[in-house]
Parts: structure tokens; sequence; C-alpha cells
């Protein structure tokens, strides 16, 4: 198997050994940065492509909105959105309900865009992912689908105590 940036954790044992909990988070750690070269590969940066995904369905999103639920920085989100309106695939318009505030808009060539990159990304992403039998699809799913309810139902502050000496 090669060696994706994991080296670090072959001090637990074989990663057939390793309890879900850690396989997974190996899992998600290298997730990005393949995802990421899958949608270089078609020639648009990865923020851009998922920025106009967001907006497609929630267009008149603020910068910050944006920016949360990528969960990239306000700065990365001003720079992509340079790059997309230079481009003419989204245009800052200004709020109806603030005037200081800018809402997010793609236009008619960034949905042009993304309906020319959506299919091949998509197909290239679902090869990357095409890793479980059909026979353990359904406990795959419910095993995330409960492991995202779990992250989300987290609670957000220091409601739980710790556990530990906090070292």
């Amino acid at each position: 198997m090669r060696n994706f940036g994991i080296d670090d954790l072959k001090l637990y044992g074989p990663m057939e050994e390793w309890p879900v909990g850690r396989l997974f988070a190996a899992a998600s750690r290298l997730a990005g940065p393949v995802v990421w070269r899958i949608v270089e590969k078609h020639g648009i940066s990865p923020a851009g492509y998922f920025l106009l995904r967001l907006l497609i369905v929630e267009d008149g999103l603020r910068p910050g909105e944006v920016a949360k639920r990528l969960h990239v920085t306000p700065a990365t989100v001003t720079s992509v959105v340079d790059t997309l309106e230079r481009n003419g695939h989204v245009r800052r318009e200004p709020s109806h309900r603030d005037r200081r505030g800018v809402m997010l808009r793609i236009t008619d060539s960034g949905r042009r865009l993304l309906a020319e990159k959506s299919e091949p990304i998509g197909r290239d992403l679902g090869r990357l992912y095409d890793v479980v039998g059909e026979e353990d699809v359904e406990a795959v799913r419910r095993f995330l689908l409960r492991l995202i309810e779990r992250f989300e139902n987290y609670p957000h502050d220091n409601d739980e105590e710790a556990e530990g000496d906090g070292a």
C-alpha cells in the first residue's frame, strides 16, 4: 500500500488492527488533499469549485457564511471570489438588508462552468469512493450517518467535563 502521510500512525501497529475511529480519522485526514488534486486535474481551483457548488444551491450568501460552510478563512473566500469575479463566474452585490454587507451571486458563466466540470469531477470522485462492496454499503451508510449525527450533536463548549489531567 502506498503511504499517503500516515507514517506517524504506524506506532499504533498494523492498520488492520486499528479501532474504527482511528481508521476513520486517518481516512478523513487523507481524503481532503486527494479530493483537491482530483478537482485541480479538471482545471478549476478546488475552493472555486466548491464555492460555485455552494452558490448553485443557495445563491446570495455573504462571504462570511461561505467561509463558515466551506471551513476556510474569510481571507480565502475573498481571494477565491476575486478570481471568480475577474473570470466572470461570480459577482458581488450590495445586500438589500444591510448596505454594508455584500452578497455573492453566481453568474450564468459560473453556472456553465459548473455544469461543464461537475460530471467529470463527480465521475472521478465516484471512482475514488467506490471501495465498498454492495453487501457492505448499508452498514457503512448507517455508520457514517450515526457518526455525522454524533459530530453534529457534540457539545460546542466545555459543558461536559474533560477527562484526563489536561496534559
